[in-house]
């Protein structure tokens, strides 16, 4: 087996599902405050390990540097489906991780565009 592709098999990319962008930590932050956005990529590495959701369980997280929307941060984008959210604090993190990510049901109540659905 190729280095590549150990590291694929190891990392779970194989078996993903979902996969979460979360702006959180900005040169020059714009959308949320600096401490806010790493609280809310805390809580979601921390919380989809507690769940056995991260790499394994198919549910994997990126942390981008700006997604561009600059208001109302953290933003968060989900694919497959390029479903935006804004405001990602840790409680919102929640329902996307039980109501999105779990149950295959985006949030309306967050989300940026509805032209996805």
């Amino acid at each position: 087996m190729s280095e590549i592709s150990e590291k694929i098999k190891s990392l779970g990319i194989d078996k993903i599902k979902y996969h979460l962008f979360l702006c959180c930590d900005q040169t020059n932050p714009k959308c949320c405050n600096y401490e806010m956005g790493l609280e809310s990529w805390e809580y979601l590495k921390s919380r989809l390990k507690e769940l056995n959701l991260s790499e394994q369980g198919g549910i994997y997280r990126s942390k981008v540097n700006c997604l561009r929307i600059c208001t109302k941060g953290p933003i968060g984008v989900v694919y497959p489906g390029g479903i935006w959210y804004h405001s990602c604090t840790p409680q919102v993190l929640e329902r996307i991780i039980q109501e999105h990510l779990i149950r295959g049901i985006p949030v309306q109540e967050y989300m940026i565009n509805t032209t996805a659905l």
